[in-house]
């Protein structure tokens, strides 16, 4: 079991960027992967973005171009860097780990975009 903490969110305009942070409990090396899912209004819990131990990453069509999804080993830390946030952008933002066997999910943060 990890414990995950995310931080960064806010409110911003349309246009706007934002930086979310998740501090893990332990090593992010020793995870399978990490990724950043988020969940909107009226909307179910989707992937966001996702990195591999091996740093290959992935992205929902939706972000792709405007998202950024990165770590550091040393501080046990996962960034998305957004880009050109869009009012469709505001959600939840969630923070997950896989090990072997277990997901572990932070408390989320909220990220509102204005128009």
């Amino acid at each position: 079991q990890v414990q995950l903490v995310e931080s960064g969110g806010g409110l911003v305009q349309a246009g706007g960027s934002l930086r979310l942070s998740c501090a893990a409990s332990k090593s992010i090396f020793s995870m399978n992967a990490m990724g950043w899912y988020r969940q909107g209004p009226g909307k179910q819990r989707e992937l966001v973005a996702a990195i591999t131990r091996t740093t290959t990453t992935n992205y929902a069509d939706s972000v792709k171009g405007r998202f950024t999804i990165s770590r550091d080993i040393y501080t046990n830390t996962v960034y998305l860097q957004m880009y050109r946030l869009q009012p469709e952008d505001t959600a939840v933002y969630y923070c997950a780990a896989d090990q072997p066997g277990i997901r572990s999910w932070g408390q989320g943060t909220q990220v509102t975009v204005s128009s």
